[in-house]
């Protein structure tokens, strides 16, 4: 993700180079990109020097910008990698090579050092709302570039922040996101998924200027700093794996105390990694974004604003329709961000005053507060800077994550009698609270910053259910409680298939047969379950409903993967 190095120099580049030349003959192909420390200390000539031996030799490289912006395809995937800064610039490349390659290749991935958005930093910022007068480059294909990502369902991953975030970048209305057809029968959210892949190093960033509502929803944010309550950094690893349609990420850390390379490496010889972030999606599905029940009871009806558990009919190619039909968002997490501002420069900045520069920042970064355009950060995103008339503050504030919500369809097994349904996100977040600096606060015990609600006041403590952990290792973690409805394909009968989960043991149906409640589900259940025989203590609450196309429904308190297997 960049920053192969701290000065630029050639001995790192030569230490870089060693280290990974011992995995290269071991069969690895690496995808090199230039950091913003390549880029400040070295010259171009060495870069290409070190690196042209670690590229692959198939890659097609962007013209004027060789070795530093590229693209390989593997079997169904694309993926591009960008120098640091360099978006705006290859951004017509980039549409070229992928419509160029689109028939070939499934997913995408563009990899750079630095983002669009960004959590510290981000292009936005930089280069349109404190951007230079005449500088239109990005200025210019910001709405193009948003909705031909999310066309493409691209997956951005980048470095640069030193902290990790996950969140998701909504297309613009009215510019071709190409989300939905009537063909493809189901509806894929217009915005596409950022990755932040976190730190591997001694330095740790704070949140600063937190959510950019206006484009963004934050899905999980991790930052340690070793500094203001935090004790430690972190070492983070994302993987990305792919099976045909099929896309899994899932992202580790492990905590150290090393400030200097002269501290040596011991702490790290036997790291304990933990998961603390994932999702399983493929192409065919259909999403949502899933917002915390802290939402003001007044501001819910608002927009989509919606703690529920509820999706539209999701259509599996053989006749199956899944959704989601009830419960809602009580265990999540939250983060706060610290006080920074922006800043103009007379004769110099696109912003020649205090107006100007909040005008921007609300056109592109933060959602503008009304009654009918609530921002759920807080009433006052941005505040004119009385001591300065060069500067417009943006207040340190409380931001409660959002769930990103999937069911995907991948083709039936030769095990199942029906295509196969995923559901992902709903198991992310345990009720974790973090300082900017990432300092542990308690959810149910700190009240937010002053002003973190849309009606101005405090985010208050949150009484979590019994099940969330309030830990970073989500291997254990239990979701809220909701409820999937699996419509039967036409072709397969109650009498012969049963609703199944896939286990590291294989198929196994979600309940006995003895367990399964025979009627339509009804709201009530999902806190009093009925009745049912002995010896169903401890299995999901599974039921048939026959009277309306042979319904399955269960309450279920995890992500899962699903399918009808034979009695």
């Amino acid at each position: 993700m960049g920053d192969l190095t701290d000065q630029g120099s050639t001995a790192e580049l030569k230490g870089w180079a060693a280290l990974a030349k011992q995995y290269r003959d071991k069969g690895m192909d690496f995808l090199p990109l230039m950091g913003n420390h390549e880029d400040s200390f070295s010259y171009t000539v060495e870069w290409i020097d070190t690196m042209k031996d670690f590229i692959p030799k198939d890659a097609v490289h962007m013209s004027g910008a060789e070795y530093l912006d590229y693209f390989v395809v593997r079997e169904n995937v694309m993926i591009i990698v960008l120098k640091y800064y360099h978006l705006p610039i290859a951004f017509p490349w980039i549409k070229n090579a992928i419509e160029a390659n689109r028939g070939k290749v499934e997913h995408i991935v563009v990899a750079s050092h630095d983002g669009l958005v960004g959590a510290k930093y981000g292009e936005t910022r930089e280069m349109i709302v404190e951007g230079t007068e005449g500088d239109n480059r990005l200025f210019d294909q910001w709405d193009d570039i948003r909705a031909f990502f999310a066309k493409h369902d691209v997956l951005w991953m980048q470095g640069h922040e030193h902290m990790y975030q996950r969140s998701v970048i909504r297309a613009p209305l009215g510019v071709d996101s190409g989300s939905w057809t009537v063909e493809s029968g189901n509806y894929r959210m217009p915005m596409y998924t950022q990755v932040m892949v976190g730190n591997a190093s001694y330095k740790g960033y704070e949140y600063r200027y937190g959510e950019r509502e206006l484009v963004q929803n934050v899905i999980q944010q991790k930052m340690n700093t070793m500094s203001k309550g935090s004790t430690a950094f972190d070492v983070m690893a994302t993987f990305l794996s792919f099976d045909n349609k099929r896309v899994d990420m899932a992202s580790y850390f492990t905590e150290h105390t090393i400030k200097d390379n002269a501290d040596g490496a011991k702490e790290l010889a036997n790291p304990s990694w933990k998961l603390f972030d994932k999702f399983s999606r493929t192409t065919n599905r259909c999403e949502r974004i899933v917002f915390p029940d802290s939402i003001p009871a007044s501001t819910r009806p608002v927009m989509q604003f919606d703690p529920q558990y509820w999706t539209n009919d999701c259509n599996g190619r053989d006749g199956s329709v899944a959704r989601l039909i009830d419960g809602e968002n009580k265990t999540f997490n939250r983060v706060e961000s610290t006080t920074r501002t922006l800043s103009w420069t007379p004769g110099f900045s696109r912003a020649q005053s205090q107006a100007q520069l909040m005008r921007l920042a609300y056109q592109f970064m933060f959602q503008y507060h009304e009654a009918w355009t609530p921002n759920l950060n807080g009433a006052n995103r941005l505040i004119p800077d009385p001591e300065s008339e060069f500067d417009v503050i943006v207040p340190e504030t409380t931001i409660d994550l959002k769930e990103h919500v999937s069911l995907s369809w991948l083709p039936a097994s030769t095990e199942t009698v029906s295509d196969i349904l995923i559901v992902s996100g709903t198991q992310n977040q345990t009720g974790t609270f973090s300082s900017p600096y990432g300092a542990p606060k308690n959810i149910e015990v700190d009240p937010g910053l002053p002003g973190s609600q849309p009606d101005g006041t405090a985010k208050g403590p949150i009484a979590l259910p019994k099940t969330a952990t309030k830990k970073w290792d989500i291997g254990d973690a239990v979701s809220d409680a909701y409820t999937l409805e699996f419509k039967m394909p036409s072709k397969v009968s109650p009498n012969e298939a049963t609703l199944a989960q896939k286990t590291s043991a294989g198929w196994k149906p979600l309940t006995t047969s003895t367990c399964v409640v025979n009627g339509a589900y009804e709201k009530s259940m999902l806190s009093t379950p009925p009745s049912r025989p002995a010896g169903c203590e401890g299995q999901p609450l599974v039921g048939l409903d026959t009277k309306d196309g042979n319904r399955f429904w269960a309450v279920l308190q995890s992500d899962v993967e699903v399918a009808l297997v034979r009695k």
